[in-house]
């Protein structure tokens, strides 16, 4: 049984996947990665899932990647630094390919891979007064292989307002820069995403698959070559030393050297 996921699915074919460490604001460790990159597959494969919503408990969406995990990436050798990367990439890639309709309900916060998933959703709906940031760079990272899919939901010239600034920004701004779909009240964040859900439900599944299918076809590339080069990367950044003094400092509970 899965620990940091649960997956839920009513009667019409609607699987609502929840992101489930709250008490961590839903930060990715590794178990959380393979969780859900099995969760996917497996939505993938049966036929009675008609839409999946991606929801998060407690708090926050997600607040990126678990820095417990990253400081073992620190402390790694190459190979599993690697295959660390590799994780996070297969992870996302899972989601991007999932061949149905993928409607992403955010609130709270969300940092870092946590904008990751909302780009490889079909359709992502946000709770006014949330709140987004690339924060890698803070930490002497990139958003290295999240980035394919943020660069093709923004744009280069949306996606340089914030990649490489590590700013917060609002869920207006998220709206702009076309990481939100539509933003509505908190209050109203389940009935926008039953609006969403419901067209689906009259459309022919095998069309919508096909239909999502050719949309990736034809949009920005997103293969193997590119997935490769976002791990080579993150891996390059784990391995330099910014991400040691950022991630070290961030533990220290003191600010990172070209802070001060």
């Amino acid at each position: 049984m899965p620990e940091t996921i649960r997956i839920e699915t009513d009667p019409r074919g609607v699987a609502t996947l929840w992101l489930a460490r709250p008490d961590k604001h839903n930060a990715l460790s590794r178990q959380m990665l393979d969780e859900l990159t099995e969760a996917a597959r497996a939505l993938a494969a049966d036929d009675a899932v008609r839409v999946v919503v991606l929801a998060a408990d407690g708090p926050s969406f997600c607040a990126g990647g678990d820095l417990g995990w990253m400081r073992q990436q620190i402390d790694a050798d190459a190979e599993t630094r690697r295959e660390g990367a590799r994780t996070l990439a297969g992870m996302l890639s899972a989601l991007n390919l999932l061949p149905k309709p993928l409607i992403a309900r955010v609130h709270g916060n969300a940092f870092g891979g946590g904008l990751g998933m909302m780009s490889v959703a079909d359709v992502t709906l946000v709770a006014d007064g949330a709140r987004f940031g690339l924060t890698e760079v803070k930490l002497g990272l990139i958003p290295a292989t999240i980035g394919p899919y943020v660069l093709a939901r923004m744009g280069e010239e949306r996606a340089r307002r914030v990649y490489f600034s590590g700013r917060l920004f609002d869920a207006s701004e998220a709206r702009d820069l076309n990481l939100a779909s539509r933003v509505v009240p908190a209050a109203e964040l389940d009935a926008a995403v039953e609006a969403e859900i419901a067209p689906y439900l009259l459309a022919a599944p095998r069309a919508v698959a096909a239909a999502k299918a050719q949309c990736r076809a034809l949009g920005a590339r997103i293969d193997a070559q590119v997935i490769e080069d976002s791990i080579d990367r993150l891996v390059a950044a784990w391995e330099g030393p910014e991400a040691v003094e950022g991630i070290t400092a961030f533990f220290d509970k003191r600010r990172p050297s070209w802070q001060s």
